[in-house]
């Protein structure tokens, strides 16, 4: 998470200080990355430092502000342009802790999943319930401000985060289950179903199925029945 970039991207609207800015961070994302006032002046200091942010007086209240710099607005665009880096993924607790329960004596790892599995659906559909109401409110009119879209823009990532993960943990079980078969079992064994045709998002929308076979295809072989008729 950038810290960093999210401050300069609140400094941007206007100079600030600390604990303002805590508060618009937390306000943006609806305190699901919440921060401490120490994080934020320990992240102030740093932009001080290279020169992206700079002291701009104090407000009525004694308060430091701090504003943006020409230097911290080149930075905040060249982010903004710049794709996430997915070669260096955040370490993952939940993909850690199963990857030392594998084999680690007195541990039922099919226990852990499916007690994470229970987690993380429950975690999904409390995702899903503030969802609706910031989406009724949106779309309702009674709140468009920038906060509210884009604290659901953030649910909409979370509920997409935890459907993979509860998918994954299906996977992960599926294929301990397999892996403790004996070899000759795991040989005669089922291959996994396929796929449902349609598959349902975050946003609630069904996909358009995948056709099994190309609508030409299916044509040239409804001609050449014809022809042998």
């Amino acid at each position: 998470m950038s810290i960093r970039h999210g401050l300069l991207a609140l400094l941007e609207r206007g100079p600030r200080y600390g604990s303002q800015l805590r508060t618009e961070f937390e306000s943006r994302t609806g305190s699901t990355w919440p921060l401490n006032v120490g994080q934020v002046y320990t992240t102030l200091a740093r932009l001080e430092r290279d020169g992206l942010v700079a002291p701009d007086g104090e407000d009525a209240a004694g308060h430091t502000l701090y504003a943006i710099t020409d230097e911290g607005r080149a930075e905040l665009r060249e982010w903004y342009e710049r794709p996430v880096d997915r070669a260096n993924p955040p370490r993952d607790e939940l993909s850690i802790k199963l990857a030392m329960a594998v084999g680690a004596p007195g541990v039922d790892i099919r226990a852990v999943i499916q007690a994470q599995r229970h987690a993380t659906i429950k975690a999904m559909q409390d995702y899903t319930r503030l969802k609706a109401t910031a989406l009724a409110a949106v779309e309702s009119g009674q709140s468009r401000e920038r906060d509210d879209v884009a604290w659901l823009l953030v649910l909409e990532q979370l509920i997409f985060q935890t459907e993979a993960e509860a998918r994954w943990l299906d996977h992960c079980e599926a294929r301990l289950v397999r892996l403790s078969l004996p070899a000759d079992r795991r040989a005669a064994a089922p291959a996994p179903p396929q796929a449902a045709d349609t598959d349902t998002g975050a946003g609630g929308e069904t996909a358009d199925p995948v056709p099994t076979t190309a609508p030409a295809t299916t044509a040239r072989a409804r001609t050449a029945r014809t022809r042998r008729g």
